[in-house]
């Protein structure tokens, strides 16, 4: 499949259309168009059909979109289809559960295997996948074609871990170490999640509306005082 230069923006939107699709067809949806689909995002039809545009023509005007059709085409671009295989580093408590409750077959992804540096820990089998040691990694990297590290270490070895499977051919990292790592001189692509970004960016907007209130409130209050005078 050729590949055009899309902005990192609509790639963002791009999982957001896959849920989205997913509820409709869960719920017999056959047919939607670019209005109601805008509505239930929140996103404008023009957005919504420029988006889609970037990588071809997938509605008829005045007919929408075929649910099914436009869901496998979202699914096929985003490669759910192309059977990355992933393994996990780190099998703490955000590690346990991302095995235990996060279904990466559902989004395209093969966790094959996870490892740590508890013997406790090591050899146990959370949903089908047995945890190795650390020690045998890089052995492991070298006989597998793996595409994605699940990077669920302690902080303080978020660096170093990080770097170690960069320079062992690992293509991306999924990273929950709370660490912004940036690998700069090396082709494996990094996403950073930081759970605190959506708390923070919500505080904002409780705190702008309890302002908004508050400024409600005090121009009402002078309006009356205004009124008594």
């Amino acid at each position: 499949m050729k590949r055009i230069k899309v902005s990192n923006n609509v790639i963002r939107r791009l999982p957001r259309y896959l849920r989205k699709l997913d509820d409709l067809k869960a719920n017999g949806v056959s047919r939607i168009s670019s209005f109601s689909l805008g509505q239930q995002l929140g996103l404008t039809p023009s957005q919504i059909r420029q988006d889609f545009s970037c990588f071809g023509e997938f509605g008829q005007q005045g007919y929408g979109y075929n649910v099914a059709a436009l869901r496998d085409e979202i699914a096929s671009i985003l490669g759910m289809n192309r059977g990355f295989k992933a393994i996990l580093v780190g099998v703490g408590n955000i590690g346990h559960a991302l095995m235990d409750n996060f279904c990466f077959s559902e989004w395209g992804f093969t966790l094959a295997a996870a490892f740590d540096i508890d013997p406790a820990i090591v050899g146990t089998t959370t949903n089908g996948v047995t945890v190795r040691s650390m020690d045998e990694l890089l052995d492991y990297l070298a006989d597998n074609q793996i595409d994605v590290a699940v990077l669920t270490v302690p902080k303080e070895a978020a660096a170093a871990v990080a770097k170690l499977l960069c320079d062992n051919g690992i293509r991306a990292i999924w990273n929950f170490t709370n660490v912004e790592l940036t690998e700069p001189n090396s082709p494996t692509l990094v996403e950073n999640i930081h759970f605190s970004d959506s708390l923070l960016s919500l505080g904002y907007f409780v705190a702008e509306r309890y302002d908004e209130e508050a400024a409600h409130a005090a121009r009402l209050e002078r309006m009356e005082k205004a009124k008594e005078q």
